[in-house]
């Protein structure tokens, strides 16, 4: 069913618009927002249409009346508005800040930044090469936008705010199109920002999409990142000062245009889907990481399954946040999920890769140096998408289970 907007459509979010418990379509096009009521039945009537000239745009309750609202960005004039909604999905009320001349807005998010249980907007301003920051009040108004600097001719493209250093607090990633890199804001419980100075690395195209997720269970929060022009997504994985490593590359198809995250497969692990502009498809991501001290240095090390190359990688820690090039290993086809155990009780960590397509199952015996042996490979049932670890038959020895397609398999370890 196809449902007319106006020219131009580029940014859409579905999401309950006027309380009535079915789910809506807000949709930013030219300079218009149109707001597609849900039907409940997977219809929706015909776009309501307002005109604040809008680029990329967010929802939330700005005036704590529990209802939804929306904010949009003008590239037309600077400014930021925010339009605010009856429960029936009618405009009530129209506000609009400056963001400042030549300011090239780009791109907008909302969050409680200084926990006070307002939200905030946040914006990234191309052109003056800041990001603005709008306190909420919760009343509908806003405090003056605070500017942080980004550098000179940084052009930030896009913002991804998540907790990146494990201290529960929120933090900002300043995706940079025009110096092709990534500032790390670290933030503190009063809203402010200090700016961590990231591992120096630079990509080789433009970067201009980016999102989070903790991708690898470990409560903070990983980046995501696809450039212009170039046909993959990189992975960042960030750790307790908010700096990052290099990323792990994946390809995708062509011309990435859009990236999101959730768990697509229900096995309780984010997932990454990318929109291909080139190819007209998306790529779906669903792999696995694991954490383990591998070279018996007391730090934890990094361990990838890498589905599409069929191998693993492992990245060996410093210590200081960074981490050593990744080594590959094989594996079979289709590497899916990962987990690290002893299993020849050499007390050396060793790892064991479940691999969808062959039907089996990898494991790789580690040395104390950080590397690992040729992989020895045992049959599963069909489809083998997760595996665990663990003494399932009281012998002091690590067995391993493997989650099947309609089945569960054992492999009871002899501890050699």
């Amino acid at each position: 069913m196809i449902y007319l907007t106006g020219s131009f459509t580029k940014y859409v979010v579905v999401v309950d618009i006027n309380n009535d418990n079915q789910l809506d379509i807000v949709v930013g096009y030219s300079d218009n927002i149109g707001v597609l009521l849900g039907y409940g039945n997977g219809t929706f009537a015909q776009q309501i249409a307002f005109s604040p000239g809008t680029g990329s745009l967010a929802i939330g309750d700005f005036n704590n009346d529990t209802h939804l609202d929306i904010v949009a960005l003008s590239g037309f004039n600077d400014s930021v508005s925010i339009l605010l909604q009856y429960n029936r999905g009618a405009l009530i009320k129209y506000i609009s800040y400056a963001s400042g001349g030549a300011s090239s807005l780009r791109y907008v998010s909302i969050s409680d930044l200084n926990n006070d249980t307002r939200l905030d907007i946040i914006v990234a301003n191309y052109g003056t090469n800041d990001i603005g920051i709008l306190v909420g009040s919760g009343n509908d108004t806003f405090l003056s936008q605070k500017m942080l600097i980004s550098g000179s001719n940084s052009h930030p493209s896009a913002i991804a705010i998540a907790d990146y250093n494990g201290d529960t607090l929120l933090d900002i990633a300043v995706l940079n199109y025009g110096t092709k890199d990534i500032d790390m804001l670290i933030g503190n419980a009063k809203g402010t920002f200090t700016t961590q100075t990231n591992n120096g690395f630079h990509f080789v195209a433009s970067p201009f999409l980016i999102v989070s997720g903790d991708f690898s269970n470990d409560g903070k929060s990983e980046i995501a990142v696809a450039c212009d022009g170039n046909d993959n997504v990189d992975v960042f994985t960030t750790y307790n000062t908010g700096s990052f490593v290099d990323p792990i590359i994946y390809a995708t198809g062509t011309s990435p245009y859009s990236v999101a995250v959730g768990d697509f497969n229900n096995d309780n692990r984010l997932d990454i889907v990318v929109l291909n502009r080139g190819d007209n498809n998306v790529s779906v991501f669903s792999r696995a990481v694991a954490v383990g001290d591998f070279n018996n240095d007391n730090r934890l090390d990094i361990v990838v399954a890498n589905g599409d190359d069929n191998n693993v990688s492992v990245l060996l820690a410093y210590g200081n946040g960074s981490f050593a090039d990744q080594m590959t290993y094989s594996t079979g086809r289709g590497s899916q999920t990962l987990a690290v155990g002893d299993f020849n009780n050499d007390n050396r960590l060793d790892i064991v890769v479940t691999n969808s397509i062959g039907n089996n199952t990898s494991v790789l015996l580690g040395f104390n140096n950080g590397s690992f042996a040729d992989q020895m490979m045992y049959s599963t049932g069909s489809d083998p998408l997760g595996v665990a670890v663990g003494d399932f038959n009281n012998d002091n020895l690590l067995d391993i289970v493997v989650a099947n397609d309609y089945s569960v398999g054992v492999l009871l370890g002899y501890g050699n």
